[in-house]
């Protein structure tokens, strides 16, 4: 008998201005099920769960809770009807305590403010779902990982039926997402709801019930995941078919091109966050960075690219020492970058495209007539850029501000790998992509190895390193944990490594 529906969905429909986020949606959720919400960056899978949350008001259409039509106000209405949320920027205030964290969203629904009674209910939780979490603690001193259980405990305390989880595993290592997924399960088992968006194919096949496919607003298809594998999946997603692991061929590595010894780096609060790391990385080889966000791998890469002094250590590329080099003069040497954050770090909103596609590249003279810009040669240059890198956009004129997330990171691909960089430095370069834009930028990576050039990959996704990669070497506060040929390593081993559980040398 087919269980009965917790929420179900009917023909919501949301718009931002001219932008239609959500077109005409309609899903059931329901009870004891994980339902999984599937799509392109932007298909309007966030919009969707912040109005079932009450952070949107849909424009038409209509919720119904357990068959009654609900309108909801803000997430206060949406705790009441019992539905939680767990989003992927954490929601809590870092200097309080676990406790202190769960009792003000409890104070918020409404309940007596009893620090003791919620301590004791709060234990119960933990030990139902096999947490350990030391309640007194402050959000500061957690593990990313364990602030994502206080985002949840909070959500269950209040009551939650239906649990939503926007991309919960972008923060953790193998061995916490497999201890994730087994608490999910149980939750399921006790008549919970769990609607888990997520991008990571392989994770959606091992944990969903059912899955909604959203492309451009709409729903394409909710499908039970016995009907399906991932190839479907990332047709529907995409609406073409779609290489979902770009072949690699057998090389071996060339010279030094670049490298590191002893390098020493402090964050923006003059910790250090980068302890003594040495590396080398050769010619025609992608060496793969692993590490949970938060250690180290940024003002790693800040140092490599010449935004952020190194304290101590030396970095070399061809030899000849680079160490606190400028930028521009990085650049000049022939090494790229690629920055995890493209709106902020690798392109300006308000900039062309045509401009952003010279950016830092404003001075040579081939973008030059005397000391005045020549805008012919750029928009010749530009428009080469666009056609050899399938950048989708109106104009040369458009400002990039307005471009999907697959064609800012085009852009920025465009102009680092125009020049036929020996190097390039790319963090995160993946990160919130869609699969056939991440087929692209992985087929462009594997071309620069194909070269001769180098390329230091940092990413947090196991799969992307583990299917790119001929090393990979682990990061764990700071410190190297130890480097790996990923054909004779297991996602188990990196992801303990990953952790700073080292394994005894074989």
């Amino acid at each position: 008998m087919e269980s009965t529906s917790f929420i179900t969905v009917e023909n919501l429909t949301k718009r931002f201005g001219p932008v239609l986020a959500n077109d005409a949606l309609s899903l059931r959720i329901r009870r004891g099920e994980i339902h999984c919400l599937l799509g392109e960056n932007g298909a309007g899978k966030t919009t969707l769960a912040e109005c079932l949350y009450g952070f949107h008001r849909p424009d038409s259409g209509e919720i119904r809770c357990e068959g009654r039509p609900v309108s909801f106000e803000s997430p206060r209405d949406a705790i009441e009807k019992g539905i939680g949320m767990v989003h992927q920027h954490f929601v809590l205030i870092r200097s309080f305590s676990v406790l202190e964290n769960v009792a003000l969203t409890a104070q918020k629904r409404g309940m007596l403010l009893d620090l003791s009674q919620i301590g004791r209910e709060l234990k119960s939780l933990c030990r139902e779902y096999h947490v350990d979490l030391d309640l007194k603690a402050a959000v500061w001193q957690l593990s990313v990982g364990e602030q994502q259980w206080v985002e949840i405990l909070k959500a269950l305390f209040v009551g939650a039926e239906l649990l939503i989880l926007d991309e919960p595993t972008a923060v953790l290592t193998p061995q916490e997402t497999e201890r994730l997924f087994a608490v999910l399960r149980q939750m399921k088992s006790e008549g919970l709801s769990i609607l888990l968006i997520t991008h990571k194919l392989g994770e959606v096949m091992r944990v969903a019930d059912r899955i909604s496919v959203l492309r451009d607003g709409r729903l394409v298809d909710t499908v039970a995941v016995g009907e399906v594998d991932k190839q479907d999946l990332a047709h529907m997603m995409v609406g073409r078919e779609v290489v979902l692991q770009v072949e690699r061929e057998n090389g071996a590595a060339g010279a030094p091109l670049l490298e590191v010894d002893n390098l020493r780096v402090v964050d923006d609060r003059d910790r250090v966050a980068v302890r003594d790391v040495s590396f080398t990385l050769h010619s025609g080889e992608i060496l793969g960075l692993a590490g949970v966000a938060g250690n180290g791998q940024r003002e790693l890469f800040e140092a490599l690219i010449g935004v952020r002094r190194p304290m101590g250590g030396q970095v070399r590329f061809e030899g000849e020492d680079i160490t606190n080099s400028r930028p521009r003069d990085i650049q000049r040497r022939g090494i790229a970058h690629v920055p995890d954050d493209r709106m902020h770090q690798g392109v300006v909103g308000d900039l062309s495209v045509a401009d952003n596609l010279i950016l830092g590249r404003q001075r040579a003279t081939r973008y030059r007539r005397g000391p005045l810009l020549d805008r012919s040669r750029i928009g010749s240059a530009a428009r080469d850029l666009i056609d050899t890198f399938a950048i989708m956009t109106p104009s040369l004129n458009q400002k990039v501000r307005f471009l999907s997330g697959g064609n800012l990171q085009k852009v920025i691909l465009a102009r680092e790998l125009g020049d036929n960089p020996g190097c390039l430095l790319a963090n995160q370069p993946t990160r919130g992509l869609d699969v056939g834009v991440i087929e692209y930028v992985h087929t462009q990576l594997l071309e620069m190895r194909r070269s001769g050039a180098a390329v230091l990959l940092i990413s947090e996704d196991l799969d992307e390193l583990f299917g790119l990669s001929d090393r990979i070497m682990i990061m764990f506060e700071g410190a190297i944990m130890g480097v790996v040929d990923p054909k004779a390593t297991s996602v188990e081993e990196v992801g303990l490594m990953m952790a700073g559980i080292r394994d005894e040398p074989r």
